[in-house]
């Protein structure tokens, strides 16, 4: 298939490069002159524009940083959506607001877009191994035509209804993610207390009934800092997003809220007193 690819960065390049082995014919845009030289040092066909990495395309990929670039990329007269060609598929995966989802769905069908809200949960390790996980919303049938361009980075490919309940999805994972990882970081707290250094703690619980993925992202860190060193960052930016979106649906987060603004997350998750 025709490929156009907007945001190859930390993300988006292992899906590219996962594209390409697989025969896909890909047009990138690399607006930064340096990642521009290296992607046309790796073969790579770049285009200056929205428009022409998008015009000649039967899907295209949005893997930005901010549901405003999503937004900026997609819309408007110099965006992808005006310069697709009708019955072509945009993939946005971009974590955003599930209202920017449902505006890109309404957008594509007024143009003859399809437009899948496929948001992701894992990082490039498991796009190099075809292992990401995709919650996709949008309509189903758009979803089976384009499945096989997804398995070629992505499995499993969930399909969980309309436009938006893919961001619904991944925000919900991304509170209860970050909720359990300062919930693994004060166990490794109450350890202490209790006597147990956090090595000793962190080898253990993996193995109990209080595992869970966020434990073995704590536990395959060796310590608490490091996992906060490594994904502070991007955590903040999820619980922005998650917090923005609950008080705009009038959603109450709960005991996730509860979790999300104790010390254990705010100072030594998300590292706001830094």
């Amino acid at each position: 298939m025709r490929i156009g690819f907007i945001g190859p960065g930390r993300m988006g390049r292992p899906m590219l490069d996962r594209l390409v082995a697989a025969g896909h014919d890909v047009t990138v845009l690399v607006r930064r002159p340096q990642s521009r030289a290296a992607a046309e040092a790796d073969g790579l066909s770049c285009a200056d524009t929205v428009g022409e990495t998008v015009r000649d395309a039967d899907a295209v990929f949005v893997v930005v940083l901010r549901d405003e670039q999503v937004r900026s990329v997609c819309l408007g007269p110099e965006g992808a959506l005006a310069a697709m060609k009708p019955g072509a598929t945009l993939v946005q995966h971009t974590t955003s607001d599930p209202a920017t989802a449902q505006l890109l769905a309404a957008v594509g069908a007024d143009l003859g877009i399809r437009v899948l809200d496929a948001a992701l949960s894992g990082g490039p390790h498991d796009i190099a191994e075809g292992g990401l996980t995709l919650w996709v919303g949008g309509d189903e049938a758009h979803l089976e035509a384009i499945r096989p361009l997804l398995a070629t980075y992505a499995s499993p490919v969930l399909f969980v209804g309309p436009p938006g309940n893919g961001q619904r999805v991944k925000l919900v994972n991304n509170a209860l993610f970050v909720a359990q990882v300062g919930l693994a970081i004060d166990a490794v707290r109450l350890a202490g207390g209790l006597g147990i250094d956090e090595r000793a703690i962190l080898a253990a619980l993996p193995h109990g009934s209080g595992a869970s993925r966020a434990l073995g992202v704590v536990a395959r860190g060796g310590s608490a800092d490091a996992v906060a060193d490594r994904l502070a960052d991007l955590m903040r930016k999820d619980v922005t997003v998650v917090r923005e979106v609950a008080k705009s649906a009038g959603a109450d987060l709960g005991i996730i809220g509860t979790v999300l603004s104790s010390d254990a997350v705010e100072k030594q998750v998300l590292r706001h007193d830094k």
